[in-house]
């Protein structure tokens, strides 16, 4: 008799402490619409909640030297990435306009050229009009880059040497110059910059 009254003392002290133990987390428990789930941990008969701060660094306010190297660098990337494309797209219609044109007589020349003047202009017109001074000073070098010749050797073999005479004379009074070359050693921050965005897009593609 004895034994079976301290089993029920014991089994009724069980319910009882996991009954208290259920009220207290329940009324530690966040209600309504606004609840956020924390992680916590128990110290005591106390839940602490614990948040992890995402890591951040603190530095010094950038010295003014430096902090004109890294506005001329963001410009600059700016300008390479959007050029590049209009670049690229300049070194596949030159390839193309070049094959086409190799059979053709002076007359059929003219034609196309101005044919595909047209059609470029409807493609690419808005979008370069758009563009910076400092911008198309950039995609003169990338032209080169691309293409293996200057806007001006180009603007001559397709529509002759007056009309690239009096183009480089627009250019020079915006501050450019058609017979802007390409060298990797005096444009090694473009050509970083082209590299950093061939590898974006090769890591786009491959994905």
């Amino acid at each position: 008799m004895r034994l079976r009254f301290q089993t029920f003392i014991v089994s009724w002290s069980l319910i009882l402490g996991i009954s208290l133990c259920h009220n207290r987390a329940m009324g530690q428990e966040a209600r309504g619409a606004d609840v956020i789930p924390l992680h916590a941990i128990v110290v005591g008969q106390d839940t602490i909640p614990v948040i992890t701060l995402a890591i951040f660094d603190v530095v010094a306010k950038m010295p003014k030297a430096l902090k004109k190297e890294h506005e001329r660098w963001s410009r600059l990337r700016n300008a390479v990435y959007v050029t590049y494309p209009f670049a690229r797209s300049a070194a596949r219609v030159l390839k193309d306009v070049n094959t086409q044109m190799a059979g053709m007589s002076k007359k059929e020349r003219k034609a196309y050229l101005a044919s595909k003047e047209k059609e470029l202009k409807a493609q690419f017109g808005d979008k370069l009009e758009n563009l910076s001074v400092y911008q198309g000073k950039v995609l003169m070098k990338l032209i080169d880059r691309e293409t293996g010749q200057n806007c001006f050797e180009i603007i001559k073999e397709l529509k002759g040497g007056f009309n690239a005479r009096v183009w480089q004379t627009v250019a020079f009074f915006f501050g450019g110059n058609l017979k802007s070359d390409y060298d990797k050693q005096e444009d090694h921050d473009i050509e970083v910059i082209v590299q950093e965005l061939e590898m974006y897009q090769q890591y786009r593609a491959y994905n």
